[in-house]
């Protein structure tokens, strides 16, 4: 699980945007957002990049 979608909505950015960046379509992206899929280790610390966070702050922890 991933946490791409809080961290849009913290730093007010749009799924459209983050897909421009990425060079990925807007499904592939809702999907990563909507945890229905997960983007590969790659593609997260690009998003992270993107982002400007540390990818750790991508990740869903279980404690």
């Amino acid at each position: 699980m991933n946490r791409i979608k809080e961290v849009l909505e913290e730093k007010g950015i749009k799924q459209v945007w983050l897909a421009e960046r990425l060079g990925k379509s807007f499904n592939t992206v809702n999907g990563y957002v909507q945890n229905r899929s997960q983007p590969s280790l790659e593609v997260l610390y690009e998003i992270a990049k993107i982002l400007n966070v540390d990818p750790k702050e991508l990740l869903k922890t279980t404690v």
